[in-house]
């Protein structure tokens, strides 16, 4: 039987506000979710999928300003793609927190770490 994780809970509770829920929780190094948590003004958050991997990064409660690999105003909603040593930096230009969250997995070419 499947139990819940609470994603938001443990990103709050993590030193970088990020919460990774993936092979360590389900006993498979296919896919991987990352929960974060951007606090007002918070900036130079690193998104850096790594050798091998994948990552589309959702904009889930306010917008972000992103740069790097990608740029400009991420907005509620909206999502972009990020592979292997690319990077971007995640930014909150808002008065509250907000939330993104990153679905990654492993490129065509395989698994290498």
């Amino acid at each position: 039987m499947h139990q819940f994780i609470d994603l938001r809970k443990n990103a709050l509770d993590s030193e970088d506000g990020e919460f990774v829920f993936g092979a360590e929780h389900t006993g498979s190094h296919a896919c991987y979710m990352i929960y974060g948590v951007l606090q007002p003004g918070e900036k130079n958050r690193l998104v850096k999928p790594g050798r091998g991997h994948e990552e589309m990064v959702l904009a889930a409660d306010g917008d972000l300003e992103v740069t790097g690999a990608a740029q400009g105003r991420l907005k509620q909603g909206e999502a972009f793609y990020i592979a292997e040593e690319q990077t971007a930096y995640l930014e909150n230009p808002a008065d509250k927190e907000a939330v993104y969250v990153i679905a990654g997995g492993h490129g065509e070419q395989g698994h290498h770490h």
